[in-house]
């Protein structure tokens, strides 16, 4: 399997501004500039896009593993927070809260800490990942 993502830009870097989109469309002609970047202007930018990626691969997989116990996730709330500093990624956090009937506190534990080294995109990252698991009643 193979997707893509295209931008197209146009100036410099600074005052510039690029059209972002991606092959299944979720992203059309997506803003991203200096400011959706850097600050906290319009548009989406690299480190939005990796959280989106690491939190979606990250759960998906939980859920599985969650169905391979015989159980069925009633919710798996997931947040992913990406940290840029000194002009690089310089790690990733990811915190679930989920709620899972059947599933022990036991079994949920050892799920997200395999999740967690087996998520494709945390071994692309290849970065500090720490994270923050809650299994709710």
């Amino acid at each position: 399997m193979k997707r893509h993502a295209t931008l197209v830009w146009k100036g410099t870097g600074k005052e510039g501004e690029g059209s972002l989109s991606t092959e299944s469309k979720v992203l059309s002609n997506s803003s991203f500039n200096y400011l959706s970047r850097f600050s906290n202007g319009e548009g989406t930018n690299p480190e939005e896009l990796l959280a989106a990626a690491h939190v979606s691969c990250f759960t998906m997989k939980i859920a599985f593993m969650v169905n391979a116990k015989g159980c069925t996730a009633e919710v798996l709330d997931t947040r992913c927070d990406i940290t840029m500093e000194n002009d690089s990624i310089s790690a990733s956090h990811l915190s679930i809260r989920a709620k899972v009937p059947g599933l022990s506190q036991e079994d949920f534990t050892a799920i997200v800490n395999e999740a967690k080294e087996k998520c494709m995109v945390t071994r692309l990252f290849n970065l500090p990942t720490t994270m923050d698991a809650v299994l709710e009643a």
